[in-house]
């Protein structure tokens, strides 16, 4: 797994993370925290099968935060109770001998909210998105910008081919 160090030199090197706000905040001593970019609520049915030939995904839509003052330079987001996806700030781009999975920061699940994501493949490059769950019955309120899921790096042997899916370079 990669440390605090390796992650400085890999995002100054090899772009690993952009469209980040403070590197100083967010490069923790062995990963790198995912800000919240956008909230979605699903409007409709998906539908996953074996080939991807048949698959759909749920249109949905952005929801838009809400500023306490006018004044503010950022909102808030009031999520009630349930399932939302998440678009990062960050762009991410996963070198071809590398992995990354990400975890809720424990702030959020000291809230009542968890966390639901894949792997991020070799060779993705992208904003990542992901599932927020609130499960606190009496909601959460979420800041633009806030540090909400931990990315870790982990080394592989390298892949000819990295991924190539539909969500490359969202």
């Amino acid at each position: 797994m990669l440390n605090k160090q390796d992650i400085l030199r890999l995002i100054k090197g090899k772009k690993l993370v952009e469209n980040y706000i403070d590197l100083d905040k967010q490069v923790t001593p062995n990963g790198f925290d995912l800000t919240v970019g956008a909230v979605f609520a699903f409007n409709e049915t998906g539908a996953v099968d074996f080939s991807n030939k048949e698959r759909a995904i749920p249109a949905c839509s952005e929801m838009m935060p809400q500023k306490q003052k006018p004044e503010d330079k950022f909102g808030w987001w009031f999520l009630e109770k349930g399932t939302y996806k998440i678009r990062t700030n960050e762009t991410v781009n996963i070198p071809n001998d590398f992995i990354a999975i990400a975890f809720p920061r424990s702030t959020l699940l000291r809230m009542g909210a968890f966390i639901q994501n894949a792997v991020w493949d070799a060779g993705f490059s992208g904003r990542s998105e992901f599932i927020l769950v609130v499960g606190n019955p009496h909601g959460l309120r979420l800041k633009q910008n806030a540090r909400i899921n931990q990315l870790i790096f982990l080394p592989i042997n390298e892949v000819q081919e990295g991924y190539k899916g539909i969500y490359q370079n969202l």
